[in-house]
């Protein structure tokens, strides 16, 4: 199949691993280091995206230690800003030329109704160019998306 025939279907990124707009950045950093992730999808409860969180993003916004960080939340660091998007079908020009006009390094792909189905980075496009990139057969297969929950010690209580 040529690039120009591939589709962001066909090398989008589907398992993924997601949180909400109300995480901590702190807990957003550990999830992008534990899993050697540079992008993190900010997903609503309904799993329709509002954003994607790059690590740069947690850099140019980390000020003071990790209580400061614990008590931030990761929508404050979307900054408001447009969140790019392509259909699965969409041709990979017009996935590059999302990234280009946006000047973002990754596009969310969503579906009919919606929701998140995956996402293209520019490795991925770089992957497909170069002919590295397994095509999916069946393009249809719906996204797995994960939702890491924090385990925490719990609190000491105080006797008194």
């Amino acid at each position: 199949m040529t690039v120009e025939a591939m589709t962001a279907a066909d090398v989008m990124s589907r398992v993924l691993v997601t949180v909400k707009p109300d995480e901590s950045p702190l807990m957003a950093w550990e999830l992008m280091r534990r899993g050697s992730m540079h992008h993190l999808p900010v997903v609503d409860s309904g799993s329709h995206i509002i954003g994607v969180l790059t690590r740069e993003d947690i850099a140019a916004h980390w000020s003071g230690g990790p209580a400061e960080q614990s008590s931030a939340q990761v929508r404050q660091l979307l900054g408001g800003r447009r969140c790019p998007h392509v259909p699965p079908d969409e041709p990979l020009p017009g996935v590059a030329a999302a990234m280009l006009e946006s000047e973002v390094d990754v596009v969310p792909v969503i579906g009919a109704s919606g929701m998140l189905k995956g996402i293209v980075t520019v490795t991925d496009l770089l992957a497909a160019v170069a002919g590295r990139r397994v095509v999916v057969q069946d393009a249809d297969s719906s996204a797995g998306l994960f939702r890491l929950e924090p385990v925490l010690p719990p609190k000491p209580s105080r006797a008194d």
